[in-house]
């Protein structure tokens, strides 16, 4: 059962760790929404790219942790009645793993997470590009509008920001104020 939880550890370190990568797949191609800590000169295909090196390293400590846990499984099933031989290497697995999930976690939180930061840019690009934003103008403008903006931002790849801006539908101020994305993620009460 320790065993386990620790296997369960593991695959959640390594679900972070999937996550933080792509997050920060890029530099234009991908997500880029985060920029993790350099730790290497780059890569050795693409100059200039920074690897997610400490993420994918947590991601192979997982892939041992539950390995180890496998070994546990086969090591305690092979045990007869109440003598189990294969101890040994139950206790060295786990020690293994209690030791390597202990150095995967700090490392990850010293060597990437305490510095990663936001592309504030990408994100906020990707705000005013996005066709989902128009919910949020609907208090302003009315369901048949909205629903005729994102129509129309769809169908012309233009986004519901530039639109209403091109269309003298509100000001830029009041557009900056209704589609602020810190606005939109409080509870409002409606008009």
């Amino acid at each position: 059962m320790y065993s386990s939880a620790l296997k369960r550890l593991a695959v959640k370190l390594s679900g972070i760790s999937n996550d933080l990568r792509f997050l920060s797949s890029g530099p234009r191609t991908g997500i880029n929404e985060i920029n993790l800590p350099p730790m290497q000169p780059g890569s050795s295909i693409m100059p200039g790219k920074v690897n997610p090196v400490i993420p994918e390293v947590v991601n192979q400590v997982a892939f041992k942790v539950i390995g180890n846990d496998l070994t546990v499984t086969i090591a305690a099933e092979a045990g007869q009645l109440e003598l189990n031989v294969m101890e040994p290497v139950i206790v060295q697995s786990i020690f293994e793993s209690v030791e390597m999930l202990r150095n995967g976690m700090m490392t990850l939180r010293h060597r990437c997470i305490d510095d990663i930061t936001a592309n504030k840019e990408r994100c906020l690009g990707m705000v005013h590009n996005s066709i989902g934003i128009v919910t949020a103008l609907v208090p302003e403008l009315g369901y048949e509008t909205c629903s005729n903006l994102a129509r129309e931002a769809l169908e012309t790849n233009t986004g519901v920001y530039e639109l209403c801006i091109k269309k003298k539908l509100l000001s830029k101020e009041d557009l900056d104020r209704i589609l602020s994305p810190e606005r939109m993620i409080k509870p409002q009460k409606m008009k």
